[in-house]
């Protein structure tokens, strides 16, 4: 496209006491009415030349949510000869960057500038990249940062904070993140903050955990409200209940403001962690709650089986008047899913769009699959997922499969699978799930024949692992792991709960012993069954 060429002169036609007085005006105006009444007077007037009041007559627009208005009145066809200057498209560029709508409009406004040969300056950088962050493009973050280089900005502490924050957008760019962060001169609680709730947002919460530890031995920044919510929300992830306590305690002993988004952090990180109670007390407590609020307990509800009172919350904040999104229907769907609530989980699903106009997004319809698998309704689920209006994603094929398997209908289970790894032939999950669904149905044969594949495909199975807090430590073991220094009072341990397990009444399904564990039992198995001519020999195997 060729590049426009605009002639930039001044008009001399407006006196200082026009200027004023359009200024004046733009400062009072409230409403959309009196702006077009603005804009009229700046016409009138011979101002559509001035940078200055062009300037306020953005900011006047961004105020009242009509940016656009004024980038159509400012750079119409008929302004070839305007002058502007980097305060204008600054101006511009903040009021979109901080909009939740028009972040891709942040970044076309600072191409437009460079078209015009405005020269940006240390506080264009911020929001353009703030605008990239928003929109989640890495790629882009790096050509912006290529031109920060360029122009020399790469010093600016601003600047390289909300590269931070551009690079934590995806994991192929947290090591850049760490990078810019790590060659900071001079960090602040806002530099802190964007690698913290960056490592916390990737899934990253030990690192994110270690950093914030970091930060506390470094000393001379105090983390304020943004780092705790973010510390909080790597704690939530890691269940790391008694490290959540401590940072409670020391929000208290700081003094730090508790915002509505602090409180959630609270809220969410001990319902997650398992102390419902506490979660909901400091709910009540809240002198100010949004929607998070809610939907924060309800899910901790719905994790723990309470999903009673999770559907008597949801009913309270309806009561409240507090409109539920479609989060809070997730929240409640699975409620629903986890205590058995089938006859509710159908009503609340209809009510979603009939009382809320919410469509039912993957999320929704692969809760109420999970609702009907777990109640043994398989055969429903199915019809369920044959109806659906949207195509039926790997995580709903899935959550029908484990349902197939649960109850019994492992024919239905083997197709569904066999669909799934046609459809995800590189996949390692929906072999291990083809594989589990051989082991019950007893055929060692097509079992071995999986793992065979999957060894040809150059395809392991994750090992399964778990995370234990003790003494603000995070340890993570994984299936068979003995690389602990105790592992052998570890183990011990292990046994001495499997003994109070069995006195305390549990029994082992010994049909499902094979499906988890290293291949040489199978394969014994098979042989054995071969061998001796039945296959109903597991059963009396103990």
């Amino acid at each position: 496209m060729q590049k426009l060429v605009r002639t930039v002169t001044v008009s001399n036609n407006y006196t200082r006491e026009a200027e004023q007085k359009c200024l004046v005006f733009l400062n009072d105006c409230n409403n959309f009415s009196k702006l077009t009444q603005i804009q009229t007077q700046i016409i009138k007037l011979g101002l559509t030349n001035n940078p200055l009041v062009l300037t306020r007559f953005t900011s006047a627009s961004s105020d009242l949510q009509s940016t656009e208005y004024a980038s159509s009145f400012i750079f119409s066809p008929d302004s070839d000869t305007r002058l502007y200057d980097t305060f204008l498209f600054n101006t511009f560029i903040r009021a979109y960057a901080q909009s939740n709508f028009s972040k891709v409009k942040a970044v076309s406004m600072y191409k437009l500038m460079l078209e015009f040969n405005v020269v940006p300056n240390k506080f264009t950088y911020p929001f353009v990249l703030k605008a990239c962050a928003g929109v989640g493009c890495l790629s882009l973050g790096k050509s912006v940062h290529g031109l920060v280089l360029k122009v020399g900005l790469d010093h600016d502490r601003h600047v390289k904070n909300t590269l931070v924050r551009v690079y934590c957008c995806g994991v192929d760019g947290v090591e850049f993140a760490r990078k810019v962060f790590d060659e900071m001169c001079e960090r602040d609680c806002v530099s802190w903050s964007a690698m913290i709730g960056g490592y916390a947002r990737l899934g990253m919460c030990s690192d994110a955990i270690g950093l914030f530890r970091e930060m506390q031995v470094e000393g001379g920044c105090r983390p304020d409200e943004v780092t705790m919510v973010a510390v909080l929300s790597a704690c939530s992830n890691l269940g790391a209940l008694e490290l959540g306590k401590w940072v409670e305690l020391y929000i208290e002993m700081e003094r730090v403001q508790k915002s509505v988004e602090l409180c959630n952090a609270l809220v969410d990180m001990f319902a997650k962690c398992g102390e419902v109670d506490k979660a909901i007390n400091l709910f009540r407590n809240m002198k100010e709650r949004s929607i998070i609020s809610w939907t924060s307990v309800i899910v901790g509800f719905a994790m723990h089986g309470r999903g009673l009172e999770a559907v008597g919350l949801f009913e309270e904040m309806i009561e409240s008047g507090v409109v539920p999104d479609d989060v809070a229907f997730i929240g409640l769907l699975s409620a629903c899913s986890h205590s058995g609530l089938v006859d509710k989980g159908r009503m609340y699903f209809d009510l979603m769009t009939k009382n809320f106009s919410i469509e039912p997004k993957i999320e929704h319809y692969g809760c109420m699959v999970d609702m009907l698998c777990r109640a043994g309704l398989v055969n429903e689920a199915l019809e369920f997922v044959r109806k659906m209006p949207i195509e039926p994603n790997a995580v709903v094929c899935r959550t029908l499969i484990n349902g197939c398997r649960a109850h019994g209908k492992l024919k239905l289970g083997e197709t569904i699978t066999r669909e799934l790894i046609r459809n995800e032939p590189m996949h390692e999950s929906n072999y291990v799930l083809l594989s589990q669904i051989y082991a019950k149905m007893f055929n060692w044969e097509k079992k071995m024949k999986i793992r065979e594949l999957m060894d040809k495909k150059g395809m392991k199975k994750i090992p399964g692992s778990t995370m234990i807090e003790l003494g603000n430590e995070i340890y993570e073991f994984v299936v068979g792991d003995k690389s602990h220094e105790q592992n052998k009072e570890i183990y011990e341990m292990v046994d001495e709960m499997g003994r109070k397990m069995k006195q305390a009444g549990y029994v082992q399904i010994t049909s499902e012993v094979l499906l988890d564990i290293d291949d040489e039992f199978p394969v014994r198995v098979w042989f054995l069954d071969r061998l001796l001519g039945f296959s109903s020999f597991l059963s009396n195997w103990v």
